[in-house]
């Protein structure tokens, strides 16, 4: 019970880091174009932050958190390889944040889960066709950004071809709390639901391994599904599960990410108000196609490609493509790093 236990702790705790990790993507825009103070604007995303768990318990689903359940086959899932994942996500997403590297935390704990599997089982305890699919979106999810930072852009552009500038920057200040939400809200529904997904793979290894009856009730989920002759497996989590992991990620994001906003928000391009909403509708639209997808994808790709997409419409010059590309370096890198550190992780938990 106490690894089941622990791993609840560590799944929440990384949701706390992974907000004031990725705080920087909704509010980056927002606090760079001066529409909200600093302060005020993570308490703005940690509120839309928890408003994700209401759209995903009564409207869009928990799409993702299935997903993540299915990186590691089911048989060859043990609460050891899901402590030394979940570790190995919490140790670089510390590291990348204070470097200011806005690396995807989605991603470090997929390859923390892998490299724990592999050490653990070996590669056939990898599900790869899911792994694939998810390792496709770090090229495709920033790619979707940028060409609806692109569209969103050019489209605007030319219905408000007629409309006074000054008024354009007055109604993109507002607009941009809208957007911002939008991208909070997607924000919350994307990266939550990993945290999700783990924990309730951890339930369904201890209820295979120990038997149903070894869980008190308050870790029952509310889908119990039988597998066999020979024993019970769970799907799903108790209701309090994501309540509390969008609580942590809520309490995360009002903690800031202050090196990680400076990159997001100043460095690729200068953003202005009207581009400042642009590249937060284009990420809140991609995120909430992915989330209906079931794709866990880096939030902080998204929106860089948004960012990036909107920037490249005045010129491409107005981006800024080293640092571009230091960022596609930090994005393919995360996943091997991040399995090697769970592989080297569960090897220490070995020792014990």
């Amino acid at each position: 019970m106490g690894e089941l236990i622990g791993i609840i702790v560590l799944a929440i705790c990384f949701d706390f880091i992974n907000g004031f990790h990725d705080s920087a993507n909704s509010i980056a825009t927002v606090v760079s174009t001066k529409v909200l103070k600093p302060v005020v604007a993570v308490v703005w995303a940690a509120f839309f932050n928890f408003v994700a768990f209401f759209a995903a318990e009564y409207l869009l689903g928990f799409n993702i958190a299935n997903t993540v359940q299915k990186v590691v086959e089911g048989e060859f899932v043990t609460l050891p390889i899901i402590i030394a994942g979940l570790s190995a996500a919490i140790v670089w997403s510390l590291i990348t944040w204070w470097k200011g590297i806005p690396s995807s935390s989605s991603h470090t704990l997929i390859g923390g889960l892998i490299g724990a599997a592999i050490c653990c089982k070996g590669v056939e305890a990898v599900h790869w066709s899911t792994v694939g699919v998810i390792c496709a979106f770090i090229v495709v999810a920033p790619l979707l950004g940028f060409l609806a930072g692109n569209i969103i852009t050019l489209a605007l552009y030319w219905c408000l071809r007629k409309v006074k500038p000054y008024k354009i920057d007055t109604w993109s200040k507002r607009l941009q709390l809208v957007s911002s939400a939008c991208l909070s809200t997607a924000h919350g529904l994307n990266d939550s639901q990993k945290e999700i997904g783990v924990i309730a793979c951890a339930l369904a290894a201890y209820g295979a391994q120990y038997g149903l009856d070894a869980l008190p009730t308050w870790l029952l989920p509310d889908t119990i599904t039988q597998v066999d002759a020979a024993g019970q497996n769970l799907t799903g989590a108790p209701v309090w599960i994501p309540v509390a992991c969008i609580t942590a990620i809520a309490l995360g994001t009002m903690s800031g990410g202050w090196k990680i906003i400076k990159t997001m928000g100043n460095k690729i391009t200068k953003i202005t108000p009207y581009e400042g909403f642009c590249s937060q509708a284009a990420g809140a639209i991609t995120l909430f196609i992915t989330q209906h997808l079931g794709v866990p994808v880096s939030t902080t790709h998204v929106i860089s490609g948004s960012i990036m997409g909107v920037g490249s419409v005045k010129r491409l010059s107005a981006v800024r493509w080293g640092v571009s590309k230091e960022l596609l370096i930090a994005w393919v890198i995360t996943i091997p790093v991040s399995a090697v550190i769970g592989a080297a992780v569960y090897g220490i938990t070995l020792l014990f």
